[in-house]
């Protein structure tokens, strides 16, 4: 209960402070125009599979990433988000549009046992072979790491190979969003945890970092305690002076944020940023010419259309303090969730995310463009 109540006067200082909050009772978010073909930096969008063709009734928890052919995404599948038959799902797209889906892991443990899979993230360091991280167990709660490798851009697979155990238990490697890679080679991995303690939910950011390509790990934080914010999933951001920034889902109906100075070995207190959040996934990436782009719901969870998972947005920002809106993805009845963006060799973005739950919607955005019209 004290928990809730510190929820509760965190959210009241922030709408009073002139964040973009409202209440249940207030006029729905007003933003970017919506996206069309050809204007303001929208290229194209289109769904990497028909739904009428889909091959598992619920998807979810997309990830994307460029292969030298192309692009490749993965995704969670299956009767519904926990049910044990959810598997890791992946398509191509080599020039001639998005290639047939293909299970490529699922949780089966024995002849009796099968626990669903979660949240691929796809990441291609600079050498090496193409990396896709998933989760499996039966809930966010008990979930455990898991990474197999490709040297053939997404056709053929390594075995999976579980991460091993760390000081918070289970390694999970990038917990939604993709990692980083530094200066020095290693792989710097945005991670969190979700526990319970006395009937009540603790979500906290944590780093898991990798120097031999997820053979050995460090592990880095919690950075926040969960009781100020619940804050998970976070997004690293880098900047020309060497500074780190995260952004993170939370329940307190903001995006969060936290600062590092020294390549991401500490981190400064979890604070808010000026954006709503409806306790749903987000994602963000660094752009070639220094700017921010973030993708995430410009809404909180309940209240009048749009609310939730109803609307999906995209953000500018060139210090990651100030966001303008630039665009409104989907603002529509049905959920559009769990965004994953990334900037690929010829500058476009490209972003994938939830589409009502039994699709993976495939966007591509002109970065030059965006916020001119």
């Amino acid at each position: 209960m004290e928990k809730h109540l510190l929820f509760a006067g965190l959210l009241l200082m922030i709408c009073l402070g002139g964040l973009s909050c409202r209440t249940q009772e207030s006029q729905p978010f007003d933003t970017a125009q919506t996206a069309e073909p050809g204007k303001n930096g929208y290229v194209k969008g289109e769904l990497i599979y028909a739904l009428d063709n889909r091959p598992t009734p619920e998807c979810h928890a997309s990830t994307i990433e460029e292969i030298p052919s192309g692009m490749i995404a993965a995704w969670f599948g299956g009767t519904y988000e926990k049910h044990p038959d959810v598997g890791i799902w992946v398509s191509r797209n080599t020039g001639e549009g998005w290639s047939d889906p293909v299970e490529v892991a699922n949780g089966v443990q024995s002849d009796t046992l099968r626990y669903p899979c979660w949240n691929p993230v796809l990441f291609q360091p600079n050498d090496g072979p193409l990396m896709l991280f998933y989760k499996i167990g039966p809930s966010p709660r008990e979930w455990w790491g898991m990474l197999m490798t490709s040297a053939d851009e997404g056709q053929s697979w390594s075995e999976p190979q579980r991460l091993g155990e760390g000081p918070l238990g289970h390694l999970l490697g990038p917990v939604k969003n993709k990692p980083i890679q530094l200066a020095d080679g290693s792989i710097l991995c945005p991670s969190s945890t979700e526990t319970e303690v006395d009937d009540d939910d603790f979500w906290k950011v944590h780093f898991e970092k990798t120097t031999d390509l997820g053979k050995s790990w460090e592990v880095i934080g919690p950075i926040n305690d969960g009781v100020e914010f619940d804050a998970i999933q976070p997004s690293i951001l880098t900047y020309a002076d060497g500074r780190m920034q995260i952004l993170c889902r939370t329940r307190q109906q903001v995006v969060s944020q936290s600062w590092s100075t020294d390549g991401g070995m500490t981190w400064s207190s979890m604070m808010a940023t000026e954006l709503p959040n409806p306790n749903a996934g987000t994602d963000a990436v660094t752009l070639k010419d220094g700017r921010q782009l973030l993708v995430y719901n410009h809404t909180v969870r309940e209240g009048e259309f749009p609310s939730g998972r109803n609307m999906l947005n995209v953000a500018l920002s060139s210090d990651g303090e100030n966001w303008e809106p630039v665009m409104t993805l989907e603002r529509q009845e049905g959920e559009y969730s769990y965004p994953a963006v990334m900037q690929a060799s010829d500058g476009k973005v490209h972003i994938t995310y939830t589409y009502r739950r039994n699709g993976v919607k495939y966007v591509v955005l002109d970065p030059e463009e965006l916020g001119k019209d």
